[in-house]
């Protein structure tokens, strides 16, 4: 199987337009840092179903569990299809288990740089996140929500689907925020059936914000595409940030703007190749 790594803002995924017999063994396998290649998923490229997208993807995390949606990872594949000169298209619409992705690629020396793409309206309704819910509330809004942990520790959680469920947990100083103990936690909280991407984040400024992210079946990222959408998202419905805001990551910066006029959300930043290579895990 051939594959290339590529990486936006650390969000780093493996790429293949080989078909591997057993997908998710070969996510556990590949993505291990240790024994494998190493990476934060296996994305596997193949024809869409629908005539109206370009190309089709599916997301698979290093615990073998297949994701709906990856932000950073829609922005890498028009790299990875246009730099390799796959496509000469600068705008490209994916097809994911969940939606169809507009992309809009950026090109400088006739290598792409920087990808916008539509992540779509965000999902509120409290049964489509999904969370559990009482007979009457499966359309309500999750806001500052408490749930409560082991050491008595309380958080307020605001809930986004974006196509994948976050649960958004502002903080004080995200910098020294034990991410690993309550991300892990918050994961596998009891109110999410499909288990929960888990967002740690700090208030800058009206348009400025700093974000940690613990994704499900992954652990903590560098970046978080979707979770940055849904940061957004929480920030400006709980009145702290403007829709058009900037979220600072480990990794690097990422352009998020919640549009008024179309309810979509739009996410701006890089992505880079790390290397091309193959393997004889199929």
């Amino acid at each position: 199987m051939k594959f290339a790594k590529l990486e936006g803002l650390g969000n780093d995924y493996l790429f293949t337009e080989d078909s591997p017999k057993n997908p998710s063994r070969a996510a556990r396998l590949l993505c291990d840092r240790h024994y494998g290649v190493g990476a934060d998923g296996l994305v596997l490229i193949s024809k869409p179903h629908s005539p109206d997208a370009d190309i089709q993807i599916r997301i698979f995390n290093p615990d073998g569990s297949e994701a709906e949606m990856c932000g950073n990872a829609i922005r890498c594949l028009g790299k990875y299809l246009y730099d390799r000169g796959k496509t000469e298209e600068q705008k490209l619409t994916v097809e994911t288990i969940h939606a169809q992705i507009p992309t809009v690629l950026m090109v400088r020396d006739g290598r792409v740089y920087r990808v916008k793409a539509d992540m779509g309206e965000p999902i509120l309704q409290r049964a489509k996140i999904p969370m559990q819910c009482a007979p009457g509330e499966e359309e309500n809004m999750v806001m500052n929500e408490k749930i409560y942990m082991d050491d008595h520790k309380t958080f307020e959680i605001t809930a986004v689907s974006m196509g994948n469920p976050h649960a958004i947990i502002w903080v004080e100083d995200v910098d020294n925020f034990p991410v690993e103990k309550y991300g892990t936690i918050i994961e596998n909280y009891s109110l999410f059936p499909n288990r929960v991407n888990v967002h740690f984040v700090q208030m800058v400024d009206e348009d400025h914000v700093k974000q940690r992210s613990w994704e499900r079946g992954v652990g903590e990222t560098l970046a978080s595409g979707t979770g940055a959408a849904a940061a957004v998202v929480a920030g400006v419905l709980s009145g702290k940030i403007k829709r058009k805001s900037k979220v600072e990551l480990p990794g690097g910066i990422l352009e998020i703007y919640w549009s008024e006029k179309d309810n979509h959300v739009y996410m701006t930043g890089p992505c880079k190749d790390v290397f091309e290579g193959e393997t004889s895990i199929i």
